[in-house]
């Protein structure tokens, strides 16, 4: 690789919510070269269909879960985007689909960053999954922020497995790199919505797609929910801004599914839409999340509020 290469952004068939579209304004905001980890030309066609993705995407073939396997394609970058992680809710082994290739994957990519002397900063993809999930109260009077931690425990317990895989996986990630003092920085976005980029559908998008398809009901939940764009943003101020470390929380807006299902019929009038709510989860985790109040800090990205998100052509 040149000398000039800054950037490796890892992907996998299996990304987080914001993974996609995050690596493909990766690919249109910098002007250095972009390394792109996928195998499949299905989930890669639409970033080198993007202005000057020819000249400067790279991709590479690895394993998640295969020692080594990322080593000669961060060799000679300077920082890592990690953003995979696999999303599903239909779960029939966690330990194989969920956990191995979160924690497993995640540890195998810092350790290839370990033997490269030319990577300075790793970004990691985690979760408010990772923040909120710990059974403690979430009344309007309580402050979320960054020193929380959800509980393996109460996740395992409640069979909350993407929940425990991220959260596993990032108190993973801060163990090694503090152990090896190692520079990375942590991304913790809730719902993540907006444009897609790719040509499937994400979880993320899939919640809002049942909700306009004729869903009989809409889960009894609230969410915290940013725009990918807002996502993306943060991502590369992260690996550009010196003073940035530790973890950063992204949740523009905390709502009940029923204000997405009343938003939706605003912006969709003619659109089937859910009239009932379905109890889908008992106790502690329906707690609302209107606690949750936003520090900017040294980023300081104005959000997108879903009002005023951009709206689909057509």
């Amino acid at each position: 690789m040149s000398e000039s290469v800054r950037i490796h952004c890892f992907m996998d068939s299996q990304a987080a919510a914001s993974s996609w579209s995050s690596c493909c304004f990766f690919v249109a905001s910098l002007s250095e070269p972009l390394f792109v980890i996928s195998d499949d030309p299905k989930k890669t066609e639409h970033l080198l269909a993007l202005d000057g993705a020819k000249e400067r995407l790279h991709l590479f073939e690895a394993n998640l879960l295969q020692d080594g396997s990322f080593d000669d394609a961060i060799d000679g970058c300077e920082g890592l985007f990690h953003t995979a992680s696999p999303v599903t809710s239909d779960v029939k082994d966690p330990q194989a689909e969920l956990l191995d290739p979160a924690v497993k994957g995640t540890l195998n990519v810092l350790h290839s960053c370990a033997k490269s002397p030319s990577i300075k900063r790793v970004i990691l993809t985690s979760s408010m999954a990772a923040v909120v999930v710990n059974g403690q109260p979430l009344s309007p009077e309580v402050i979320v922020n960054e020193s929380w931690w959800s509980s393996p425990e109460f996740a395992r317990e409640n069979e909350l497995w993407y929940a425990l895989s991220k959260t596993m996986s990032e108190d993973a990630a801060w163990k090694f790199t503090k152990e090896i003092n190692f520079d990375m920085i942590t991304i913790n976005p809730a719902v993540v919505l907006g444009p897609l980029l790719q040509p499937t559908v994400n979880s993320s998008t899939g919640l809002i797609h049942k909700l306009m398809s004729g869903a009989p009901a809409y889960p009894n939940l609230t969410f915290g929910w940013v725009h990918v764009r807002d996502v993306a943003n943060p991502h590369i101020l992260a690996f550009e801004v010196p003073s940035a470390n530790g973890r950063y929380c992204l949740v523009e807006s905390v709502a009940h599914i029923s204000e997405i299902v009343g938003l939706l019929h605003e912006l969709y009038p003619d659109v089937n839409r859910p009239d009932n709510n379905i109890q889908v989860l008992g106790g502690a985790l329906q707690a609302n999340l209107q606690g949750f109040q936003e520090e900017n800090r040294e980023f300081g990205p104005k959000l997108h509020s879903p009002e005023n998100m951009p709206r689909p052509h057509g």
